[in-house]
């Protein structure tokens, strides 16, 4: 049978009396690599376990569809955090969810995790489960939790879970898988790195970096940001240490970070027998959406040095960038373009940064990446080491496949880390070669002061790209374009910074169609600053725009030239006191109301000043 069992009658037909694990996940069963819960499952079965699914449960039969595991249950929030597919950022449920039947939304739970482990430990008592994946991962200290507003325990004792791995899972499966065959269970497996485990607080491993307790981080805002920073500090497998911090009459006990996967590892995880499909029982509800954006792509990294502060990837891929071989993914271009459905286009060929597949510097291999600073960001590290030569030739060979077309890069490019490189034959290659008349990338914000607290470099490196994109894209003769990532309401912008961010589009006719409002997701240093009001780095105060007025203020200036916007946008222009922006001039945002003469004769509306109130309040 291709797929993995999901039903007692899959089971029988593999004679199959008990699955030795069971894999339960938020997400529709899509057996592909670009699923944690896939790799997990085809890892397991490779070892020589059995091992079944079970996606999307709605009731007590769904999570007994298979009854119990020799081992344990494998429980993942799916691919992304349960309350992020559940929610827009304005706490509006979502009714779609591109990876559920259908596409429609309703099928996962809100905080996936607790709620089927504490469906299984109800069902199962006596049975242990390991948690992993996105929202394990990124829950597994005491967390600022957006949608309640409150400061949330490890997901590791709200789930009543046995053990969580962190971070990329497949080295510390591998080392679990290998125990299991011995004879262990969970509870054996404390030393492990790679995961956290709940213990009593007599057997705090010595030498740990404490953080304050959950319950003193979730009075104190100040710990809060302490205990973020030192979690950030410690995520790096050279000189990482073991992390803890106190749960109510438990120790939460980090082990320091796995190793990174090596080359042959992450080959032979992305080569296991995948069906690279949805499975077929999704047919007749209308498929599985998530498909049509990994079908025909391929990963050819993990990890990023770019270590952005709203971005969880530090905290869960590693700063560390690892590959796949070359021949490896050469192979799965051929594998792809020889499916019956391939139209000749590689969708994707990328990572979390499309064109890291180099380490940033010599020193990491045997000092790790520095700690509490950034390889890019605010400018460079003298010691990075630029070189895209392995990719090009990469991209160069998947170029040559007969059956291939096009090859697009649609995954991020880190267009600072492209301009360090003296070569220019990066930039032209992908000018000529892997751009689909768009080219989207992520400055996220123009003042420089909010990009020093998104860890993001100052926008005169865009400016710089922006210039050589274009002159490389005429001189290929292409009419291709930019499409710039911008972000409002970041902590740190206000309504002046807003401002200079819109004068920015107009300087450069930037017009997005659609604005990101930031979304403090668990566990990210920006989310930190959200919650708290402080940069955990340095704890200086940082300004938090948090009302839905001017969260909306802020996302009207990014599409001032909307007329729908106008009112907010000359609100927002008023309060920051640059009403100079209201007129016919070049660098104007919005002309002047043209009714603002007939209700208030005699008054110039770009002369208007905003009035100082008296002392009964009224203007």
């Amino acid at each position: 049978m291709p797929f993995l069992p999901v039903s007692k009658e899959d089971m029988e037909k593999l004679g199959i009396t008990q699955l030795d694990f069971i894999c339960v996940t938020g997400d529709a069963y899509i057996d592909h690599p670009s699923f944690g819960i896939a790799i997990i499952s085809r890892m397991i079965e490779a070892a020589g376990f059995s091992v079944g699914i079970i996606a999307q449960p709605q009731s007590d039969a769904d999570f007994k569809a298979l009854g119990k595991p020799v081992h344990c249950f494998m429980v993942t929030g799916g691919n992304i955090d349960s309350m992020v597919s559940n929610y827009t950022v304005s706490l509006k449920k979502r009714n779609d969810d591109a990876y559920s039947p259908g596409g429609k939304g309703g099928r996962r739970p809100d905080r996936a995790v607790i709620t089927y482990c504490k469906a299984l430990k109800r069902l199962f008592p006596e049975t242990e489960i390991e948690i992993g994946g996105l929202e394990a991962s990124l829950r597994r200290f005491a967390h600022y939790d957006y949608w309640s507003d409150s400061v949330m325990p490890s997901v590791l004792a709200d789930s009543g879970a046995d053990l969580l791995m962190y971070g990329m899972g497949e080295v510390t499966l591998s080392e679990m898988l290998n125990r299991f065959k011995g004879g262990q269970k969970l509870s054996d497996m404390h030393d492990l790195r790679g995961i956290c485990y709940l213990t009593k607080p007599e057997n705090t491993p010595l030498g740990a970096v404490q953080c304050d307790s959950f319950e003193i981080v979730r009075e104190n805002k100040k710990a809060y940001a302490k205990a973020c920073r030192k979690q950030y500090d410690e995520q790096d497998e050279v000189y990482g240490r073991t992390v803890v911090q106190r749960h109510g009459n438990m120790m939460l006990v980090q082990n320091p970070p796995q190793r990174t996967i090596t080359r042959e590892e992450f080959d032979y995880a992305y080569e296991l027998p995948y069906m690279r499909a949805y499975h077929p029982m999704y047919e007749k509800l209308g498929g599985v959406p998530a498909i049509q954006e990994i079908e025909f792509s391929i990963t050819h990294s993990r990890g990023c040095f770019g270590f952005c502060n709203f971005c969880s990837i530090a905290l869960h891929q590693g700063r560390r960038v690892q590959t796949r071989s070359e021949d490896s993914v050469y192979n799965e271009a051929v594998m792809l373009s020889e499916k019956p459905n391939f139209k000749g286009y590689i969708h994707d060929v990328g990572g979390p940064t499309a064109n890291f597949r180099h380490p940033s510097c010599e020193k990491q291999t045997d000092s790790g990446l520095c700690k509490g600073r950034k390889c890019l960001a605010p400018t460079p590290c003298k010691n990075i080491d630029p070189d895209h030569s392995e990719y090009i030739r990469l991209l160069r060979r998947l170029r040559s496949i007969k059956k291939i077309k096009k090859v697009f890069i649609r995954s991020g490019i880190r267009f600072d880390y492209m301009l360090l490189d003296k070569n220019n034959t990066f930039l032209d290659e992908l000018v000529e070669y892997h751009v689909s008349g768009q080219l989207k990338v992520a400055p996220e914000h123009a003042s420089a002061k909010v990009l020093d607290l998104m860890g993001k470099p100052h926008i005169e490196v865009y400016e710089e790209f922006q210039k050589r994109f274009y002159a490389a894209t005429k001189k290929c003769g292409k009419e291709q374009y930019l499409v710039p990532y911008l972000m409002s309401s970041h902590p740190g912008c206000t309504l002046s910074e807003a401002v200079e961010l819109a004068v920015f589009e107009k300087k450069h006719n930037i017009r997005p169609e659609q604005v990101q409002d930031f979304y403090p997701t668990p566990g990210t240093i920006s989310t930190a600053m959200f919650y708290t009001g402080l940069d955990p780095y340095t704890m200086k105060p940082v300004y938090v725009p948090k009302t839905y007025e001017e969260k909306a203020m802020q996302r009207a200036l990014l599409q001032y030239y909307d007329p729908k916007n106008r009112a907010l946008v000359e609100k927002a222009l008023t309060i920051a006191k640059r009403r100079d922006l209201i007129g016919f001039g070049k660098e104007c945002l919005i002309p002047p109301d043209k009714n603002a003469g007939k209700q208030n004769p005699g008054r110039n509306s770009k002369n208007v000043k905003v009035g100082k109130k008296n002392k009964t309040g009224k203007k």
